[in-house]
Order: C-alpha cells, then structure tokens, then sequence
C-alpha cells in the first residue's frame, strides 16, 4: 500500500504542476486564469497570449501525464500484488486530478484533456492515437475545441466497449469502468461548453474569446 500511496502522491503533484499558470506568467507577466475563458489550459493560452506559449504548454501537460503512468510505475516492485493495468489507472487518475486540481494554485487548474491524452497515450496508445485523430479532424472542420474534446472522450470508452464485446479483445473491465468515469469527468468540466454549443454561442478555435466561464 506504501508504494501505491507514493505513486497516488507524486501523480498528483506532478499534475498540480499549472504549466500554463508558470509559461503565461514568465512570457506576459499574467495570471491566465483571469484572462479570456480564465482556464488554465492550451486553448486559453492559444487565445489570450499566442500560438509558441500555448504549444509549449500543450507539451508539458501531455509529457506530465505521460512521466506519471510511465515513470513512476516504475517504482513498484514486480512482486508487487496489483496489476500494471491498476497502477496505471492509479497514476492516470492522480494526475489528472492535479492538473484540474493543482494544490501549487489554489486548486484552479484546466480541464485535464491535454494531461489525460499523455497519460492514456502511456496505457492505450492506440486507441488514445485514434483519438487524437478525431479530436484533429472534429476541430479542423467545426473550429470547436471543446466539441474536439467531448468527441474523444466518448470515443476512447466506446472504442473499448466495441474492442471486447464485439472483436472479444482481452480489454480488462476496471479500464473500461475508468474510461467511463473519465468521460463523464470530461463531460462535467466541460458542461459550460456544451450548454454554449447548444445554444450557438460557443467560441471557435483561433477567435478572441468573450469572458465567459
């Protein structure tokens, strides 16, 4: 249990590490958070400050979660008695609980999709690709990030439910419950955003966004 404390902790330190809280505050001396959509995420960043800073930003938050399954996994004995799959999921959660939640700023993080992508590309890299395409293709078309996000969120759960119930893949059920649990995570966060969308008042990528929460 030590060693699954240890991973939960440094995971979520790791996350609550606000890359787009550090990167705006060295490049323009702002707090992002109190700027355009004011969340501390790629998009905002993008929007309010400028492509370089918000590409370094996007890096960081996929290579934290993508260090938090990968690395620190590998503190674990082999004897261990949990499974890789679990202690993966364990490292995936924490840290995108620090990134939404990041004890380094006051709790006001982003919306975990960045961090989430590095840390699914580190359990699921093939499903986690496929949804990066999508996620690609949907904001290339409709200009909407956030309908980008919501769209690969579901994709990844139903990618696997189609993986085991329909090709009998060997897709362990606790990931599928944890996919679930994460899409509906991206749902809640995102739940401004898709009020907006339905009402057709959602900004588009690349436009100056209103000050709306």
């Amino acid at each position: 249990m030590t060693h699954m404390a240890i991973i939960a902790i440094l995971s979520y330190l790791l996350g609550s590490v606000p890359f787009a809280i550090i990167i705006c505050r060295i490049w323009k001396g702002i707090d992002i958070r109190e700027h355009g959509s004011r969340n501390a995420g790629f998009t905002n960043v993008y929007r309010v400050i400028g492509r370089l800073p918000a590409a370094i930003v996007l890096i960081l938050d996929i290579g934290k979660g993508m260090a938090a399954v990968l690395l620190l996994i590998q503190i674990v004995p082999d004897t261990f008695p949990l499974s890789s799959v679990d202690l993966k999921i364990l490292a995936a959660a924490c840290v995108i609980l620090g990134h939404v939640f990041p004890v380094f700023a006051g709790f006001r993080g982003g919306k975990g999709v960045a961090t989430g992508l590095g840390a699914l590309l580190s359990i699921i890299p093939l499903e986690a690709a496929a949804a990066l395409i999508l996620f690609v293709l949907i904001v290339a078309i409709t200009r909407y990030v956030s309908l980008g996000s919501l769209s690969a969120a579901s994709f990844i759960f139903l990618a696997l439910l189609f993986e085991r119930y329909y090709l009998g893949s060997e897709v362990p059920s606790k990931l599928i419950f944890a996919m679930f649990i994460l899409a509906v995570f991206v749902f809640f966060n995102h739940k401004g955003n898709i009020r907006r969308l339905l009402t057709g008042t959602e900004n588009k990528f690349g436009r100056k966004r209103k000050n709306t929460s």
